[in-house]
């Protein structure tokens, strides 16, 4: 049987589609309405309310919790401050990608760490092999359910039942109360807009709901799915897991790997020169950032809608546009004499309710990869494949300045 989260005797009632999917083997819905540009219009111009409790939750705390982490992950923890927290990802000896996620650190020695796919044998090695005593790694993934309210309203409606949310500044995180209920609050999300992740005791899930809910009655709080917070993160430029990189430990061949600097996640090694540490697959990124010479660039793609519109009326019908969200290899071709001449894929692709046009997540080589080059990428008509104009694209695509305005500051709204 398929578990559920906390919340969902709160959400079953609410989606009308009847349609759940698994995720790590936990129900949710991939839309509660019939339309999933409605909940994603709930991200962009009011506030919304996701259940993402099906994510694996671990915390590491004890004298040598920093240390593991630092071994562990790719970027310097040392660097995330208690009452912060970080995005991240980790890697294998080879410098290939395992996960990304984001940790949160509540004091010196005590952090919480989200990851989609199972981590915790992985964390428990590396600190056994290590020789890290003073270090417990539990999996909390059932004790805590995790809320993500994000949207232009979002601080609007948390600010009625806390104030601790006005001072966190972007990735900042602080424990909190909501309801009598003790919760974690980070700044956070996966939609590139305001918003704001909520760690929920289990045994709390319904008083925290409702609460949330009676706040957000007068800002048209809309409870999402997992289409439409997918269709926000193609426009935030963040990658998903199974779809844009997979883990490297359940690939068979590189081709099917990449390192953070594929991904575009060099930023991640910033400041390498001046850190000490010997994490997990240093020494391979090291050897990458030497010879400087990535097997593919990670881009943003914006589809020209004139030839996107042409090929499909070409062929006697509409071209899609409205809920259309997929995860799927599409190839890409340089533009020029030799017809079909592969260069890349696209990895994820959405018909763009806010920018007017589809948009796409692709990997290029390095020659094909600055702003504004041309390329044409494959679709689909009619079982028939066409090519349609593709400009590559700064990322994110949509990057408001709410996502990390201030509120604790004179004039700030």
């Amino acid at each position: 049987m398929p578990l559920t989260t906390p919340f969902h005797d709160r959400l079953a009632p609410l989606n009308r589609t009847g349609i759940w999917k698994h995720w790590s083997g936990t129900l949710v819905a991939p839309a509660y309405q019939h339309s999933a540009s409605a909940e994603y219009w709930a991200i962009r111009n009011a506030v919304s309310l996701l259940d993402t409790s099906p994510l694996f939750k671990y915390r590491i705390r004890g004298a040598d919790a920093e240390r593991l982490l630092g071994t562990a992950l790719v970027r310097d923890v040392r660097r995330c401050r208690p009452g912060r927290a970080q995005y991240t990802c980790w890697c294998d000896d080879r410098g290939f990608v395992l996960q990304d996620g984001v940790v949160v650190r509540l004091e010196a020695d005590d952090f919480l760490l989200t990851a989609a796919e199972p981590a915790l044998r992985h964390f428990r090695t590396i600190g056994r092999e290590r020789g890290l005593t003073s270090v417990e790694v539990d999996d909390v993934t059932h004790d805590f359910g995790i809320l993500a309210l994000q949207g232009p309203h979002a601080h609007s409606v948390l600010s009625r039942l806390t104030d601790a949310a006005t001072p966190l500044r972007y990735f900042g995180a602080t424990r909190a109360s909501i309801a009598e209920c003790d919760v974690v609050i980070s700044r956070t999300g996966y939609t590139g807009d305001l918003g704001y992740e909520l760690w929920v005791p289990s045994r709390d899930a319904h008083r925290v709901w409702d609460a949330l809910f009676d706040a957000g009655a007068g800002y048209n709080l809309t409870p999402i799915g997992t289409t439409a917070l997918k269709m926000a993160r193609i426009e935030a430029g963040l990658l998903l897991i199974g779809a844009d990189f997979h883990n490297a430990a359940f690939r068979w061949v590189d081709a099917e790997r990449d390192t953070p600097l594929e991904l575009g996640w060099g930023w991640m090694l910033r400041g390498l020169d001046d850190d000490d540490r010997p994490f997990v697959g240093r020494s391979a990124l090291e050897r990458a950032l030497r010879e400087d010479r990535p097997r593919w660039t990670a881009v943003g793609l914006a589809v020209d809608w004139h030839d996107y519109e042409r090929v499909y009326t070409e062929a006697g019908v509409l071209p899609p546009r409205h809920d259309v969200y997929a995860e799927t290899t599409m190839s890409i071709y340089r533009r020029g004499p030799t017809p079909w001449d592969y260069a890349g894929y696209a990895s994820s692709f959405v018909s763009s309710p806010l920018m007017q046009t589809p948009l796409a997540l692709a990997k290029l080589p390095r020659e094909l990869a600055e702003i504004s080059t041309e390329v044409d990428l494959e679709v689909n008509v009619i079982r028939q494949p066409e090519t349609v104009l593709a400009r590559v694209a700064e990322t994110p695509f949509f990057d408001p300045p709410r996502k990390t305005a201030r509120f604790d500051e004179e004039g700030a709204t």
